[in-house]
């Protein structure tokens, strides 16, 4: 079940925004997929679970309404055996005034917006080509925003633009952020050892960042976005603006907003899903201080705690707590990146739900479930910092583990050995590769299996 008739490979939609790629190519109808392999196919989104059933029926069941224009508004009661909660995220742009494409700024998070990102911002260009100076300013439009890896891709894919149509001289390219380091994004940074010697992700972007020309405007929270001018935090408290011609700026994350009933018509979305809107799931929600946090207060099975049958992946599940330290200003504003779930790790989660689904399928449901905690699993991520197959560039990025144990990884809280850094064309070029080999993935084409997340 999905509110959306089509599938969209999102890392890509960086692309659209700069015209290398159309919304065609990054999207594809999902109904023909899941026709082809014999999966029933439902438009629609769902408002509200009843993980007990109600007066009439023992059984689980979903509250959705349809968003297929053949059955627009339609509302049915799905019932299921197990449910996986696997919604991503509600692009909460209302949490800043004026933030969004909808309001004084663009964004790239759906193919749609991206496209609309990518006429900004060639009005933007042809104002270079006559002479006039601009600022781009490109990061979050919130304290708490995560992806900022999104943001570095998208600044450094239009800086290079700008290079290609010789326009640069005359632009400011300005990236936003709530990280407290350039090279945070969102993880706390890394270590990478190289050539014998160790170096951090802050030296190797803020050395990028140098090289390519861009200011970096560093621990900040958008407070508005009015026409022209952005009002942000620092984290020192201090208050400033900053004027532009064109933005496109993140919006924080938070669930898509389900109730949850008993089966007596009690409301216990309370019970199922965090403040924040994402499910509960196995890890620690005990508050405590950023010293007491562990690898062990992170999800392993990503099942509900009160249901055995509902489990929640990816952006879904509600994280313990950050993986960067929190901090806040003098005036209270919380200024720090939330915690990336998106990618490879989503990917691996999925996968292992739906294999220990399977086992308590054929076994029983006492079969054990199957573990993918971030505290024990790797990731690589390619960050795109401008196309062409003769001229661009990626970051390609390594760690483990994603959340940092300083027990077994004093110091640094991951292993050196697998955890690196490179910027080349090579990067670009395997950008370009996975992003054909997810689309063939995703379209359950021969052999898709043997795709790795």
């Amino acid at each position: 079940m999905s509110p959306n008739s089509n599938w969209n490979w999102i890392p890509s939609n960086i692309w659209v925004g700069v015209v290398k790629m159309n919304k065609d190519q990054v999207t594809f109808p999902l109904a023909p997929i899941y026709k082809r392999k014999h999966i029933g196919f439902r438009q629609a989104k769902a408002v509200a679970i009843h993980p007990e059933g109600n007066a009439n029926t023992g059984r689980g069941f979903v509250d959705i309404v349809y968003t297929d224009p053949n059955r627009a508004g339609e509302e049915e009661q799905l019932t299921y055996d197990y449910l996986i909660v696997a919604t991503g995220p509600k692009l909460n742009f209302a949490a800043t005034p004026g933030l969004g494409p909808d309001a004084n700024s663009w964004s790239v998070c759906t193919a749609g917006h991206a496209e609309q990102s990518a006429v900004a911002l060639e009005t933007a260009i042809e104002a270079l080509k006559s002479g006039e100076k601009q600022t781009l300013v490109i990061g979050v439009g919130h304290g708490t925003c995560t992806c900022e890896g999104a943001a570095f891709e998208y600044t450094f894919n239009v800086e290079h633009e700008l290079r290609e149509r010789a326009v640069r001289e005359l632009a400011d390219v300005v990236y936003l952020s709530n990280e407290y380091d350039l090279g945070d994004l969102g993880v706390g940074g890394m270590t990478f050892a190289q050539n014998g010697f160790e170096t951090s992700s802050k030296m190797w972007t803020e050395s990028l960042f140098r090289e390519r020309g861009v200011r970096a405007i560093l621990r900040a929270h958008v407070e508005k976005v009015d026409p022209g001018v952005i009002h942000y935090e620092e984290l020192d408290g201090s208050k400033h603006t900053l004027d532009f011609e064109f933005a496109m700026l993140l919006p924080p994350f938070r669930g898509v907003d389900m109730k949850a009933y008993g089966n007596n018509g009690d409301d216990i979305t309370d019970d199922l899903f965090a403040p924040n809107g994402f499910l509960r799931v196995d890890a620690d929600y005990a508050a405590k201080p950023f010293e007491e946090w562990t690898p062990e207060d992170w999800p392993k099975t990503y099942q509900c705690p009160r249901y055995a049958n509902v489990f929640g992946v990816g952006i879904a599940f509600a994280p313990p707590h950050a993986i960067s330290e929190p901090r806040k200003s003098p005036n209270g504003t919380v200024i720090s990146p939330a915690p990336p779930r998106t990618g490879m790790p989503s990917g691996v989660m999925g996968r292992t739900v739906a294999l220990s689904i399977a086992e308590r399928i054929r076994r029983g449901s006492e079969a054990p479930l199957r573990t993918a905690s971030m505290a024990a699993m790797g990731a690589a991520c390619i960050a795109s910092a401008g196309t062409g197959l003769r001229k661009g560039s990626a970051a390609a990025i390594t760690m483990y583990p994603i959340i940092p144990d300083r027990t077994r990884f004093p110091g640094t809280g991951r292993d050196l050995t697998q955890t690196s850094g490179e910027i080349g064309l090579s990067g670009h070029w395997t950008k370009l590769l996975l992003h054909y080999l997810f689309i063939y993935k995703a379209k359950a084409r021969f052999g898709w299996f043997i795709i790795p997340e």
